[in-house]
């Protein structure tokens, strides 16, 4: 492989004793012309290199069938107003649409296709006021996490030239019951602020609607610390305000106030634990891991809302994970999770059981949409092989009917799904989705792409996803492990993957892989593996710790210096999940992992294809730089390449065209790599 030439420098930090050579630190500065040109130069190297793997057109020809789609979300339902947001085979981006009443004409009320002729310019959020005449959303330039907040009236169309408020990564607009305003985040974007820090300067505002946005009154200072998210909502009744403060994803702590009063007061402390908050009918209701990895339920009254005075409502449940809580049609509505499969629950505000909600089958199951106050509500299901479909729900009489669903041309009876079980390093029982054709012969030679997460809290569910299916077709398996770090399994499955326990999350990869050799679904050299993000990471590692289990790897916007990740982008507010390098203890766990150090010169390392995004604003794209630097100076004969997505954040780009590229792209690199051959 010519690759573009890539200098060193002889640079070493000596961090608790430990000298930490960092060849690469002159990639991390993304503004040097030098690193423009070097960015450029790996692009256009990787992209002629794609180009010539063979099947491209086929491939195309497929995403295109599948990509193209027309769909339409749940509703949003606003006093007689339905809002969602529907896709067409001929737009490259989800239009925003509403109705006055579930059968009134369908009208346009955001489009993004027209917002700029690039088509660079996305939308965010977006949140309807309650009686439906007012819409904050969010415009994000280049797909990037920074957003700014506009206001616009739904009848007339208009975007308010007033209500415009810069700084709203964070903002979750949450309106009062008069319609006329909402409190926010607010995140200053003065350049002054290190972004490694603005996380600590996020405040609580008030902006009442008409009004300009530099006079809004703080609602809830900042909290200083960098390593904290703040978030608050009111009650839908006005009566109430709550404000978060979040340290990583494990613990949380909830501070509120009656509407009127000055001073918030400390509902509860997260220590070690997290908690959140619905009210209906002056209650409170806490679903927290308190004393519960897989979380329970508290009723709290608000005039005795000390912790000795709250009451359990739903116990732990001795099997299934609890992911989530909403209160529809006077009833709670639970989400479960089983051996990482959805269940849904229906119980009285009293907790009295009264029915599972019947899904369509086994897979992935949204909980139900809907208002405290109504009794119809919605939910969204799909399996690896059903798209996603909308469903329609009595709270009061169970009836389900079919609201909106996708069509696409498949044939789902030409594939199957199995779970299955491998143990760990240490005995653990890690889950593994596989998905392939249901003539498929175990001949230990078939190719296989293993993804993974372990980490956050956040759990993989059985989900459609489009883009598998010409690899299912050419005869691969997709593969999908529940490793820990995630929440597959409640908080202890979280916790079992977290700060000095990591290294769990990469055993539980190799575990996977092993099995599926040893199973005879493949070999070494025929198996693929993905990951984005902390994903990324994850094939990093996997990648560096066990270079010859893995054929392929495709890794997305991935942390890999874990070192310095903390000093760039929101590394900060990750420090709760990794640790920090500053602490010498952490750093011992870090750098023993940390995929960038362990790149070794002379070894034999599988194909890589990173595929980072140019504004991405929340894993700085510097830990792709240098790591492709690193592995391709290692000489290995296998190929390391570096794609960088244009106008894309750290989801990449929200155009159709774009996604297929960046699809035909990977699947190519596999096809050229592990020898699949794409059926037309």
């Amino acid at each position: 492989m010519n690759y573009p030439p890539t200098r060193t420098e002889a640079v070493v930090d000596t961090l608790h004793g430990v000298p930490v050579p960092d060849p690469y630190r002159w990639l991390e500065d993304e503004r040097s012309p030098e690193v423009q040109a070097w960015m450029r130069a790996q692009d256009a190297f990787t992209r002629e290199h794609l180009a010539r793997a063979p099947g491209r057109d086929a491939l195309r020809r497929r995403f295109t069938e599948l990509f193209y789609v027309e769909s339409v979300s749940a509703p949003a339902v606003r006093g007689e107003r339905y809002f969602y947001v529907r896709t067409h085979k001929d737009k490259e981006k989800a239009v925003l649409y509403w109705r006055e009443g579930e059968q009134g004409e369908e009208r346009v009320l955001l489009d993004p296709n027209t917002w700029s002729a690039d088509g660079t310019v996305s939308l965010g959020l977006w949140s309807p006021s309650w009686d439906g005449r007012k819409l904050a959303f969010t415009r994000k330039p280049n797909a990037a996490d920074e957003a700014i907040l506009h206001v616009l009236d739904v009848d007339s169309g208009a975007w308010s030239e007033v209500d415009v408020i810069p700084g709203a990564k964070y903002a979750s607009p949450s309106w009062t019951p008069d319609n006329a305003s909402f409190y926010y985040a607010w995140l200053p974007t003065e350049p002054s602020i290190p972004v490694a820090e603005r996380p600590g300067y996020t405040e609580l505002r008030l902006h009442r609607l008409g009004t300009p946005p530099d006079a809004d009154p703080v609602v809830h200072p900042r909290t200083g610390d960098p390593k904290t998210f703040l978030n608050g909502h009111v009650s839908r009744d006005g009566q109430y305000l709550f404000v978060y403060v979040t340290r990583g994803w494990s613990e949380n702590d909830i501070w509120w106030k009656r509407v009127g009063e000055k001073d918030f007061r400390l509902l509860v402390k997260g220590e070690g634990a997290k908690y959140s908050l619905d009210v209906w009918r002056d209650t409170f209701y806490v679903l927290t891991d308190e004393g519960a990895p897989r979380q329970r339920v508290f009723r709290v009254a608000p005039e005795r809302p000390g912790r000795a005075d709250w009451k359990e409502l739903v116990p732990e449940d001795p099997v299934a994970s609890l992911q989530g809580l909403h209160i529809v049609g006077e009833h709670l509505a639970l989400e479960y999770l089983q051996d990482a499969t959805t269940r849904v629950r229906l119980l009285t505000l009293g907790g009295e059981p009264v029915r599972d909600v019947a899904l369509p089958g086994v897979g992935a199951a949204s909980n139900l949409y809907g208002l405290e106050d109504r009794d119809e509500a919605w939910f969204v299901f799909s399996s690896f092989v059903t798209p996603p479909q909308v469903y329609k729900t009595s709270v009061s009489t169970g009836r389900v009917e079919t609201w909106a669903r996708v069509d696409l041309p498949l044939q789902p009876e030409r594939y199957t799904v199995e779970q299955a079980f491998c143990r760990s390093k240490d005995g653990t029982r890690v889950p593994v989705f596989l998905v392939h054709r249901r003539d498929l012969e175990r001949d230990g030679d078939r190719p296989v792409l293993l993804t993974g997460y372990g980490g956050f809290n956040i759990s993989l569910l059985p989900s459609f996803r489009a883009s598998i299916f010409p690899w299912l077709d050419a005869g691969g398996v997709y593969a999908v492990a529940n490793l820990r770090g995630g929440g597959e399994y409640g908080s202890a499955w979280h916790e079992a993957g977290r700060l000095h326990r990591k290294q769990n999350v990469f055993d539980d990869f190799h575990a996977v892989a092993e099995f599926l050799v040893r199973e005879r679904y493949t070999r070494p050299g025929r198996l693929a593996i993905s990951g984005g993000s902390n994903g990324g990471l994850l094939v990093g590692a996997a990648m560096t710790q066990r270079p010859e289990l893995y054929g392929a790897v495709v890794c997305q916007v991935p942390l890999l210096d874990m070192v310095r990740y903390h000093l760039f982008g929101s590394g900060k507010t990750w420090i709760p999940e990794y640790g920090t390098a500053d602490n010498p203890s952490d750093f011992q766990v870090i750098h023993a992992y940390s995929p960038y150090h362990h790149v070794r010169p002379g070894t034999a390392y599988p194909a890589l294809l990173m595929m980072a995004a140019d504004h991405d604003d929340r894993v700085d794209p510097l830990h792709a730089r240098k790591f492709v630097a690193a592995v391709q100076a290692a000489g290995s004969p296998a190929p390391a390449l570096l794609r960088i997505e244009a106008n894309a954040g750290h989801g990449g780009s929200d155009q159709v065209a774009k996604a297929i590229e960046s699809s035909v792209d990977l699947y190519a690199f596999l096809s050229s790599t592990l020898g699949v051959t794409w059926t037309p």
